[in-house]
């Protein structure tokens, strides 16, 4: 017996099409344009969002798997066009809805900064993996690289082409879609330096502050879970911006063993607390590590991230050593290549002792205390 297709049902199959941007169905954006059928033979019209769609192969591949799942249709021809400015701006209106700022003190998305008092500690690295970790734990994350001195965080995840050069996001008039590596949306300001720029960044306060208000309002991130801030080192102006604009955030403080990078470690979590951030936990990375032959090297001594969890632990506030992170030649391999430890060496010890940070966030929750709920009286 001949199966026979109706429109109505390659409709159907193709509007359920996920754009990997946006992370909808093509359905809900109002992409999928004229759909008939002639015998075993779909013809099927979809609009991109813009011209140069990034993400236009992997849509139109995607839409003609679809159409042609549905029984009786053996032929599928895809018809590509461009959204107008109006249906586009319609479609940004939509998406963003009314709040500029997402990330208010009643969402239901964990905001966790993550600070340190100096450089060189690899809290970009534990940032990174820590948000791959959680992404792997299935929640939706997303990833905010405030380091704009120092931004690192697209070559930690491989975000980067041959040359280095993380991509630009998809910018739908004034909204931006954050590349995704690894489950983690990201964004940082080495994606928007143009080609052949220098990859420093001299700015002052004032466009620090409106760079980070860009990112938290400009940039599509969707529902999250929860939103990582890679933090710049020490308490100067992102930290006051951050503070300023989300003062509702959890901070994790991240030192190494040593004294002197432990000492300076306290101040940025001080910093946190002063502008109504809570400070949920230290991590302390660089720890020892086991030698061939057995025998244990404390390269930067012992006892930092213990203390620096002693020192903000006041008021009848604890706050807590949430995991030490030995020094690993997977972890500075993995970063070297893009591909998160946890991900591309979960045995190692670093990727464990991170995996069981993550875990320890992943199952704390953010006190509903003063926060409005989407409760309705019937």
């Amino acid at each position: 017996m001949t199966t026979h297709a109706t429109a109505e049902q390659v409709r159907a199959a193709v509007s359920a099409v996920i754009d990997p941007e946006l992370r909808r169905p093509l359905g809900e954006l109002d992409m999928v344009r004229d759909v008939a059928v002639d015998g075993d033979l779909t013809r099927v019209g979809i609009a991109l969002t813009i011209v140069g769609c990034p993400a236009a192969d992997r849509i139109e591949r995607d839409v003609r798997d679809a159409a042609a799942s549905v029984p009786g249709i053996a032929d599928v021809a895809v018809d590509v066009g461009v959204m107008t400015a109006a249906e586009r701006s319609a479609l940004v209106e939509r998406i963003r809805g009314t709040k500029r700022m997402p990330f208010t003190a009643d969402s239901l998305t964990r905001v966790i900064a993550v600070t340190s008092g100096k450089g060189g500690v690899g809290k970009s690295t534990v940032t990174a993996n820590l948000a791959a970790a959680l992404a792997s734990r299935g929640l939706a994350v997303g990833l905010i690289d405030a380091d704009v001195h120092g931004f690192s965080i697209p070559g930690l995840l491989g975000l980067v082409d041959e040359d280095g050069r993380p991509p630009q996001p998809t910018r739908l008039n004034d909204l931006m879609l954050p590349p995704v590596a690894h489950g983690v949306k990201t964004i940082s300001i080495g994606m928007f330096l143009p080609p052949g720029a220098s990859p420093a960044v001299a700015w002052r306060g004032p466009m620090l502050h409106r760079t980070v208000q860009q990112f938290l309002t400009d940039v599509h991130f969707g529902d999250l879970d929860v939103l990582l801030i890679d933090m710049p080192p020490g308490t100067g102006d992102v930290a006051i911006s951050v503070g300023q604009l989300l003062p509702h955030a959890e901070v994790l403080v991240v030192t190494t063993p040593q004294a002197a990078a432990a000492d300076v470690a306290v101040r940025s979590g001080v910093v946190a607390r002063q502008t109504g951030q809570s400070v949920i936990g230290v991590i302390e990375n660089m720890t020892a590590f086991m030698l061939p032959d057995g025998s244990v090297l404390d390269l930067f001594g012992q006892g930092g991230g213990e203390a620096v969890a002693a020192a903000l632990s006041v008021g009848g506030l604890t706050v807590p050593l949430l995991g030490s992170v030995p020094l690993s030649a997977a972890l500075r391999r993995g970063g070297d290549v893009g591909v998160p430890v946890v991900i591309g060496e979960p045995e190692d010890t670093a990727a464990r002792a991170i995996s069981a940070i993550a875990d320890a966030i992943a199952t704390t929750r953010r006190s509903l205390a003063g926060r409005s709920l989407p409760v309705s009286r019937s």
